[in-house]
């Protein structure tokens, strides 16, 4: 009898013989102990009864499966009151009973299971010469105990949906220990209330600005102290403010459409490359009004004769959008982009016809269609503009009209960043968008105080901020002050307190990573397992 270093047993185990089966290790184990102890009353047993054998799987050597078939002894129980009097020698820090893996296998296929999935985890076990099955790994990892009840002073919590906008649940996570404690399977006040009362030593919860998981704290931890998360009341002023430009740029564009009718304006060239970003569905009325100014613009240009490439440039929309908003004989409400095929297959013939001298692209698009392609004429610009750089020579050039503003959405984002971090043309942008009316100047003014107010920290100032902004009269900054007077102690708390929900969404982030790795057995039982107990 020996003991390897390739394959190192407990005290107690001595490996008696080794075979070779295909690509599986068989080890003979033995016990070489003179006794056990009773697994009920405890006592020590040297009387043998019997023996029999026990095959379990065990962890891999030098890329070899491994069966350990172990010679396990019975004992006679010789204390008088124990009900136990036959019984089998236990090995619990290496097998344990009944079971057919020994420990460190399962620690492994839990590892497995943690870091991977059921599937993946085993197709790579299968490379570690380890076999098993997606269930057998499930399992593993449902067998791992729950954590017990833990202590927690500050409290983070949001939600993270099961399907997009349809179900949701809730992450709680101690702010402390940056540890995500647990799940519920959804986001009700009810049920993220009777979680609060069981643990009414929490001192601080950092939430976002939903109401029901304010009335829950309120009601199930009314000892703490709420803190509403910083980015997402930056977020509702920025949602406010975007209503205030897309008023006033449509606005602004009505007045460039009165002043180019007064001028008479040169004629360019034809058609250009497609380029249209999504709309925001937020605020649709006011950015519908700010689409139709747009369209309105377009139109004037039109009928006093510039091309679609000069007043794409000088309305800031793409070329695509002016070429179809000009097919139509009314506004065009807003539709999804039809789906565009490159043209590789032609690229050669174009290249040939233009090395030849036909630089005529209109032509060229005529000569494609009679070839079978069957895409837009913007598709072709597009594609030549970029892969033959001598067709921007016949590109049309610019009138000295003065481009219009951002869109509404880009103009928010320049108004909420620091001003330092802004570059040259940025600070150009904010300079001109501020001096188109006075009330964007104003408006400007105050999202650079709250956003100054947020970063420092100071939420003392807040008071006097607001009595600003009713001031100002300005409406949409109006609603976002209604807002933060029926959460205000949380907004106030979350412009003071350190605390922060940032943490909270970054646990989210790895929640969703490790949903989507489970493919369809994503129930919720799997899924808190593997976030409590994820590596």
């Amino acid at each position: 009898m020996f003991s390897s270093p390739f394959l190192p047993l407990p005290a107690g185990l001595k490996i008696a013989t080794t075979s070779m089966r295909d690509d599986l290790l068989v080890v003979q184990v033995v016990s070489t102990k003179a006794g056990s102890c009773c697994p009920l009353c405890f006592c020590p047993a040297t009387r043998r009864h019997s023996q029999y054998t026990r095959v379990v799987a065990d962890l891999p050597c030098a890329g070899f499966r491994v069966h350990l078939i172990l010679h396990v002894r019975r004992f006679f129980c010789d204390t008088t009151n124990c009900i136990r009097k036959i019984f089998t020698e236990r090995l619990s820090a290496f097998v344990l009973p009944w079971a057919r893996l020994t420990v460190r296998l399962c620690e492994a296929l839990q590892s497995l299971g943690l870091a991977t999935c059921g599937e993946l985890g085993t197709r790579l076990a299968e490379r570690l010469a380890i076999q098993t099955s997606p269930t057998t790994i499930l399992r593993r990892i449902m067998a791992l105990p729950t954590a017990a009840k833990e202590q927690v002073s500050e409290l983070g919590i949001d939600d993270f949906s099961f399907r997009r906008g349809r179900k949701f649940g809730t992450i709680l996570v101690d702010m402390q220990s940056h540890n995500v404690i647990d799940l519920l399977p959804d986001r009700k006040a009810e049920t993220v209330k009777a979680w609060m009362k069981g643990h009414p030593e929490i001192k601080l919860v950092s939430r976002d600005r939903g109401g029901d998981y304010a009335s829950a704290a309120a009601s199930g931890a009314p000892q703490a102290i709420q803190c509403a998360d910083r980015f997402h009341v930056l977020k509702n002023l920025g949602e406010a403010l975007e209503g205030v430009l897309a008023r006033h740029l449509a606005a602004h564009r009505t007045r460039l459409i009165e002043e180019v009718r007064a001028r008479p304006l040169e004629t360019t060239q034809p058609r250009p490359s497609p380029k249209l970003g999504p709309k925001a569905a937020q605020q649709k009325q006011a950015k519908r009004e700010e689409r139709l100014a747009q369209y309105q613009h377009v139109v004037t240009l039109q009928k006093l004769g510039f091309s679609q490439m000069t007043i794409a440039d000088q309305v800031g929309l793409g070329h695509a959008t002016v070429s179809r908003w000009l097919a139509h004989d009314a506004f065009p409400e807003q539709q999804s982009r039809p789906r565009k095929i490159g043209l590789d297959s032609h690229l050669s013939f174009l290249r040939e016809r233009w090395e030849a001298g036909c630089h005529n692209i209109a032509q060229l698009y005529r000569e494609l269609v009679a070839r079978g392609y069957t895409q837009s004429y913007a598709s072709v610009y597009e594609q030549l503009v970029r892969l033959l750089p001598e067709g921007k020579k016949n590109a049309a050039k610019g009138c000295d009209l003065s481009p219009s503003p951002v869109s509404s959405r880009q103009a928010t984002f320049l108004f909420l960043r620091r001003s330092g971090e802004l570059k040259t043309d940025e600070q150009e942008t904010l300079i001109t968008l501020r001096q188109l009316h006075p009330e964007i100047d104003l408006a400007c003014d105050l999202v650079q105080q709250f956003a100054r107010m947020l970063r420092t920290r100071t939420g003392e100032q807040l008071d006097a901020w607001l009595e600003q902004v009713r001031a100002s009269q300005i409406r949409e900054l109006q609603g976002f002050v209604v807002s933060i007077e029926r959460d205000k102690a949380a907004v106030v708390a979350g412009l003071t307190l350190p605390q922060n929900n940032g943490l909270v969404e970054g646990q989210v982030n790895k929640l969703k990573l490790i949903k989507r790795m489970m493919y369809g057995r994503a129930a919720f039982p799997l899924l808190r397992q593997r976030v409590l107990h994820a590596l």
